[in-house]
């Protein structure tokens, strides 16, 4: 019970947003674990990187506030490295296209 109690009436307790900002944050990596079932031709190349660029700049803002805020921390570095995989896949999707359709007008002649 000390334990619950020295929780909540820490800085980073659920009565802070430390605690409150991350919880919410979270849905970020969850619709990105969801986006990769999705075919990578969906995946919109300026986004994924706007939200690279976006959890790394908060993977940094984590690590220097003070109180530091791990819970954010792990949230934007698992955020990150889900849209890394999304661009890598964007990637080889957009590479691949020219190829394909090369192949397409090869066969047409």
């Amino acid at each position: 019970m000390k334990f619950l109690l020295t929780f909540w009436n820490s800085p980073i307790g659920p009565r802070t947003t430390h605690f409150w900002g991350p919880v919410f944050n979270w849905s970020l990596p969850i619709a990105a674990f969801v986006d990769t079932k999705k075919p990578p031709e969906l995946i919109s190349g300026n986004m994924v990187t706007a939200m690279c660029v976006y959890s790394a700049m908060f993977m940094r803002f984590s690590w220097m506030v003070q109180p530091r805020n791990l819970h954010l921390l792990a949230c934007h570095i698992t955020n990150e490295t889900l849209q890394l995989y999304q661009l890598l896949r964007w990637m080889k999707a957009h590479r691949s296209i020219p190829q394909e359709e090369a192949k397409q007008l090869e066969e047409a002649k």
